[in-house]
């Protein structure tokens, strides 16, 4: 069957989130008086959802329900105000985004980020692509890896599973496009490795944004 859309992640497929995940987790670690991490290490942390980002930021023995959640609450007031301090499209994604659609190409994005937050994001940083569906998490759903959300977003564009190229740049992408049905296609400009990608049911990595107007050319 040929693929006839898209379903893209969000913090290390389309956008670039690490500096400013990274700097509010610092500052609420330091409000609550524990070490802060290098920027780096917040690519091993990102991609399963607020909660579990901060489990993985905090000291081991501080790893408790209270303090955890103090410490979500204090992450979460300031990404609020500061999430789009330096978070950008990676390089060339507004253009491919509106070539896929000059295609007829179907688009959406599914995200492990708060679904409000996932709107702003899109609306604010990719205001001029044709997205057809935009889900992020929500409380009546369950998070990526489970393919919930992914096929959700099949039955509102009324096209098969089979029928999506699924690309992220984690495991969790991965092993949502696998348990979906779709294909798994890899991006290597976000934040985990080739490796991880593989290893989770990768069929395809690229490693380059316009290498995305490849895909159906490369399946034949």
């Amino acid at each position: 069957m040929p693929h006839k859309a898209i379903l893209f992640d969000l913090d290390g497929t389309l956008l670039d989130t690490l500096y400013d995940l990274g700097d509010a987790v610092n500052r609420a670690l330091s409000l609550m008086g524990f070490p802060t991490h290098p920027l780096g290490d917040y690519r091993g942390f990102i991609g399963d959802g607020a909660v579990i980002l901060i489990t993985r930021a905090l000291p081991r023995e501080n790893r408790n329900e209270t303090t955890i959640r103090t410490c979500l609450q204090a992450f979460r007031e300031i990404y609020d105000r500061n999430w789009n301090v330096k978070t950008r499209p990676y390089d060339s994604i507004p253009e491919v985004l509106d070539t896929l659609a000059t295609r007829g190409m179907k688009m959406a994005v599914l995200s492990n980020k708060p679904h409000g937050l996932t709107i702003r994001c899109v609306t604010h940083l990719l205001p001029n692509c044709h997205f057809d569906a935009v889900l992020g998490q929500r409380e009546e759903a369950p998070r990526k890896p489970n393919p919930a959300g992914a096929l959700e977003i099949a039955e509102r564009l009324h096209i098969p599973p089979s029928a999506f190229f699924y690309l992220g740049d984690s495991a969790v992408d991965m092993k949502t496009a696998v348990a979906a049905e779709m294909f798994p296609v890899g991006v290597l400009w976000g934040f985990r490795t080739a490796d991880e990608l593989q290893e989770n049911g990768a069929k395809v990595l690229i490693d380059h944004p316009s290498k995305i107007l490849d895909l159906p050319e490369i399946l034949r």
